[in-house]
């Protein structure tokens, strides 16, 4: 299947994993609150650091790991059933763990058992298989219909402040039923393998090697919320959680293209095509920057107005945060091309190890100092700056492979269609105030002067995918 398919179908497949609890909030907001929205974040960044321990990196390995197999059936059979079964039994020595820890908390153990329902997704995912043989329809289509299954219990079964248990429980059901569905292609996709010992011992260092920046990779994604529940409350840890569903939301668009290339580049590589590696990395930075840029710029222009009818005027704050975080958008597209897609993919892990690390480290420290002060607010700061620590480290380990400035010789003609954007979304915010009108609007208005600048600016890759979408069109009318 092509690049381009295998990006539309995991964008939509990103977007609506995303889109099942975002459709959502509005109503979860005002029936739980701020409390139990913030309950739900906090209990849930607890259970992902047990996924985390029992996965150990087999999401990124695995997708590599396939693709470097792909093309000989057998080798794909031995290799799948040796990562499966070892992701088995870290993830029940895992449980295990969790057991432990359930043992010695005092608060919120209901919502702590209906979480760790993930640590169990978590066992017999085997995403990652199809991911790396650029498969992604079968991921989408699935899923979409559990999830949308999951919707509807919500807003059929969630109707009352104390009904957070069961707004957990169909969460976690939801992500556990879509993964066994995978299963059903299983039998045509590989073949049944007798396995030693040594096959699935033989995955566990590799693995382990993308482990640690997976450790890194969770404490500044979810460590924020957990911090903010210790040094804060869980009030501030739902504005924050709210705001970080919006983001994840654009970011989706964006990091997909990385979850479809990893896999492409990774097979080019292990064919010695390394300047068709170079290229595809150049039109995918480029690609990244076209798209993350004016979703910068769009989302801030936007936050003030759009969060207080979407989430309820409770969640005002939400607005702040989103206008703060707002850049890691570049920043998270940026290193999601230099750091999965390319140090990744060709093995160079250290570099990508070191970037992380030295982002978690920066986000664990501005966390301590400020979420105390400034509460939410301070772990949008310390967000913002890690993922720029991130970037910044990734484009030292890849500046003597990659050309730095054809990077990002087109990035300034974004920059300036995209600050303009945002000033005119400003000021139609400003006048009409807040309305779910106002943010149509303002968004509609915002991707029109942006694609109308970059052809007066001579962007060639707007031109190129403006030209693409209209054979498209020409191509639907025909049918």
């Amino acid at each position: 299947m092509s690049v381009a398919k295998n990006y539309i179908y995991n964008v939509i497949y990103q977007i609506f994993i995303i889109l099942v609890p975002l459709i959502t909030v509005p109503y979860i907001s005002r029936i739980l609150g701020s409390n139990g929205v913030g309950t739900y974040a906090y209990t849930n960044s607890v259970i992902q650091y047990f996924v985390l321990l029992g996965t150990i990196g087999v999401a990124i390995y695995g997708n590599r790991a396939i693709a470097y197999d792909r093309e000989n059936k057998e080798d794909l059979s031995r290799t799948f059933w040796g990562i499966f079964l070892m992701k088995l039994i870290t993830t029940l020595c895992s449980y295990g763990v969790f057991i432990i820890f359930l043992l010695m908390v005092s608060e919120y153990k209901t919502i702590f058992v209906l979480q760790s329902i993930y640590i169990l997704s978590a066992a017999i995912d085997i995403s990652w298989l199809y991911m790396g043989l650029e498969d992604f329809k079968k991921t989408v289509v699935r899923n979409i219909i559990v999830k949308l299954i999951g919707v509807l219990s919500i807003f059929i079964f969630v109707k009352t402040g104390t009904d957070l248990w069961k707004y957990v429980l169909i969460l976690g059901s939801s992500e556990l039923f879509g993964q066994l569905t995978m299963w059903m292609y299983l039998p045509k996709t590989v073949n049944k393998i007798k396995l030693k010992w040594e096959d699935i011992k033989i995955h566990f260092l590799p693995s382990l090697s993308l482990f640690i920046p997976q450790i890194a990779i969770q404490i500044y994604l979810v460590l924020n919320k957990t911090m903010l529940g210790f040094l804060s409350n869980v009030n501030e840890v739902g504005y924050f959680d709210n705001a970080d569903k919006i983001v994840k939301l654009v970011l989706a668009i964006v990091t997909s293209m990385g979850i479809v290339m990893l896999p492409r580049i990774s097979s080019t590589f292990a064919k010695g095509e390394k300047n068709k590696v170079h290229q595809y990395i150049y039109k995918s930075f480029e690609f990244a920057s076209y798209l993350s840029i004016p979703m910068m710029f769009g989302i801030a222009g936007i936050a003030h107005e759009f969060t207080p009818w979407f989430f309820g005027m409770e969640f005002e704050k939400t607005g702040t945060l989103i206008w703060i975080i707002s850049p890691i958008i570049v920043f998270i597209a940026w290193s999601n091309v230099l750091g999965q897609q390319y140090l990744i993919s060709v093995g160079r892990t250290t570099g990508y190890t070191v970037s992380v690390i030295s982002g978690a480290l920066v986000n664990f420290i501005l966390n301590l100092s400020l979420i105390g002060r400034f509460h939410s607010i301070g772990a949008a700061i310390a967000t913002l700056v890690a993922e720029f620590i991130v970037t910044g480290v990734q484009l030292i380990y890849i500046h003597k492979s990659l050309e730095i400035r054809r990077l990002f010789c087109s990035t300034w003609k974004f920059l300036i269609a995209g600050f303009i954007m945002y000033v005119l979304t400003r000021i139609i915010g400003i006048r009409l105030g807040i309305s779910a009108m106002t943010t149509f609007i303002q968004i509609f208005s915002g991707m029109t002067i942006y694609i109308i600048l970059l052809f007066g600016l001579k962007s060639e890759i707007n031109k190129n995918i403006f030209i693409k979408a209209c054979q498209i069109v020409i191509k639907i009318k025909q049918r």
